[in-house]
């Protein structure tokens, strides 16, 4: 099982970026699907997540309205787009897949992850 992050890069404060996720080895659309992110010297933290069915989709709090993830079930890929960036959101961002199927808030409920993929945002 491979997740290929990618995507990430530098912008300024009040850009966007969008992060990509492909998944080999396993099929996107029978796992929930989430991105995390850990910034320096910070614990990971979940960013937002994708139910196995689409039908459930969470954010963070300090995200909401900015990030949007979604699921390419014919590329077996997972996005997350991201606008009006914040230097706070600057970290290393991961994808990650969840067997049970539902969008877990924390980390050590997902089994498979991607390698990371650094966005930094300047201000």
């Amino acid at each position: 099982v491979q997740l290929q992050a990618s995507g990430g890069g530098t912008v300024q404060a009040g850009g966007s970026l969008s992060l990509s996720c492909a998944a080999s080895g396993l099929i996107v659309s029978r796992y929930a699907m989430a991105w995390f992110r850990q910034a320096p010297g910070k614990e990971r933290e979940f960013v937002a997540g994708m139910s196995r069915s689409g039908g459930m989709i969470s954010y963070r709090d300090s995200v909401k309205g900015r990030f949007t993830i979604s699921r390419d079930n014919a590329k077996n890929a997972v996005h997350l787009r991201m606008n009006s960036l914040k230097p706070e959101d600057t970290a290393v961002y991961y994808c990650a897949a969840e067997a049970s199927g539902w969008p877990e808030g924390q980390p050590n409920y997902y089994y498979y992850w991607g390698q990371g993929t650094l966005v930094t945002v300047s201000s």
